[in-house]
């Protein structure tokens, strides 16, 4: 079994929850337009001023999309958050 990447975008600020919710529909477009099969994406409210969005790749496809998205960060992606 392949290992999956998460590739995160962090925002900070007063508005960071909006942004992350609206960059993650971005990224749900990106993954349509290159119609990639995984589709694993989401956004989370870390506290009132610090939020993220994400991107859960394959490590093959890694480099791909690090290079055309630019996250701000990665990390292995582990299922066992989803239990």
């Amino acid at each position: 079994m392949m290992r999956k990447i998460k590739l995160i975008w962090d925002f900070k600020g007063p508005f960071a929850a909006k942004t992350a919710e609206h960059h993650e529909i971005h990224l749900k477009e990106f993954l349509e337009k290159e119609n990639y099969t995984l589709k694993i994406t989401g956004f989370e409210i870390l506290n009132i001023m610090y939020a993220i969005a994400f991107l859960v790749v394959e490590e093959k496809d890694m480099i791909r999309f690090r290079d055309a998205l630019k996250p701000h960060r990665g990390e292995v992606f582990s299922t066992e958050k989803l239990l």
